[in-house]
């Protein structure tokens, strides 16, 4: 803070910064981008590009040094996953999707359940998934997802989440539950070999093919007192600090699946000719990569400037849900228009917008739907002094 109370925002890179934003572009341009055609057509999970992204230090970047992780800014992370997901959307949300599920741990857990269930994961290639209702982290879910019932010292959780990434490879889970009446809400982590857990089968998704989306469910799981993260009445409100604390990394997704389509589209409009000259001198053409161009910029800055704030202790509920909402919401648009400046061929699964528009399409209902999102932003605006 300077001393009018104002946050300063400097953008420019530090030398770290610029290191790890050109590992992950390198990496991206040279591993992810030439095999990500074929991990879309076979719907296979990338293990191997995951394992080389891990041994190069690109997962996990928000866990602390003393847990062994890299100790990256929520910014510095979006950094990263911007340029993995200008490679591929689906590939760069299966090496990022751990940073949910071990948020709340890093924040709200004991000492001890950070060396049981985060240290682990930063010395060892290994998944945790995040089990919430993503409608309870915009206010609007009449239903919690998973219940508990309380015995003693323990808890017993029955309820169901779909669309879980990385979930058939997790080790745990993170849970929220709440009590019959949704008053009471408990945050636990949870074995994934816990009895009583399934996991169905993968289906077959619109986009994002690479990741493995499962459905859970519990079944009268059992867990104890031990396995609750933070206090036992306090797991919304915790659960939607550390939702809020990796926001920004989710709706980077989008950003690098925008700037994807975008670039393919600027090749395109100058190669290809009609009347003489490229398409990307008309202006019809031109005008739609300018509001690509800048409805790119503006959903980055959103992003960084919700980053920023929350690398520094401050509150950014609204603007990164904004910033989430404008995100996902420009991808789609982009990636379509994209296909528009295609033509014919920008239908063909031989070029590379036809994804983007699916993988876009996608994100903009993952973890919350830009309905849900935009309704939470009005409550904030409505309910503020």
């Amino acid at each position: 803070m300077n001393e009018t109370g104002v946050l300063h925002m400097d953008f420019k890179l530090t030398e770290d910064q610029d290191q790890y934003r050109q590992l992950a572009k390198d990496f991206a341009a040279n591993e992810i981008a030439p095999q990500a055609h074929q991990y879309d057509e076979s719907a296979e999970f990338p293990m191997p590009l995951i394992k080389q992204a891990f041994e190069i230090g690109l997962m996990n970047t928000n866990v602390p040094e003393s847990l062994g992780g890299l100790a990256l800014s929520p910014w510095d992370s979006c950094l990263i996953t911007e340029e993995l997901a200008a490679a591929c959307p689906a590939i760069a949300l299966s090496i990022t999707a751990n940073n949910l599920a071990i948020a709340p741990i890093i924040l709200h857990g004991t000492e001890e359940q950070k060396t049981e269930f985060v240290e682990p994961i930063a010395s060892q290639l290994s998944f945790a998934s995040w089990l919430v209702e993503p409608a309870l982290m915009c206010d609007g879910a009449s239903k919690a997802g998973f219940t508990y019932k309380k015995k003693g010292d323990e808890f017993v959780i029955s309820g169901s989440r779909k669309m879980v990434a990385n979930a058939s490879r997790a080790k745990w889970f993170y849970v929220l539950a709440s009590d019959e009446d949704m008053r009471s809400f408990v945050a636990f982590v949870v074995p994934a070999d816990a009895s009583g857990i399934k996991i169905s089968d993968k289906r077959s998704e619109l986009g994002l093919k690479a990741q493995d989306f499962r459905d859970v469910n519990f079944d009268r799981v059992i867990v104890f007192a031990k396995q609750i993260i933070g206090k036992e009445n306090e797991g919304l409100k915790l659960t939607k600090k550390a939702f809020e604390y990796v926001l920004p990394q989710i709706s980077t997704l989008s950003v690098g699946a925008a700037r994807a389509a975008l670039e393919h589209s600027v090749v395109y409009g100058k190669e290809r000719t009609t009347f003489g000259v490229p398409i990307a001198n008309h202006q019809a053409v031109s005008f739609m990569l300018a509001d690509m161009a800048k409805d790119i910029e503006a959903a980055r800055l959103m992003i960084f400037q919700a980053a920023h704030l929350i690398g520094h202790g401050e509150n950014a509920e609204n603007i990164a849900s904004i910033a989430r909402v404008f995100a996902s919401d420009a991808a789609t648009r982009i990636a379509t228009d994209a296909v528009q400046v295609f033509g014919g061929y920008g239908y063909s699964r031989e070029y590379p917008v036809e994804k983007l528009m699916r993988d876009s399409k996608v994100l903009q209902v993952y973890e919350s739907t830009g309905a849900s999102a935009k309704a939470a932003i009005a409550r904030q605006l409505v309910s503020a002094k």
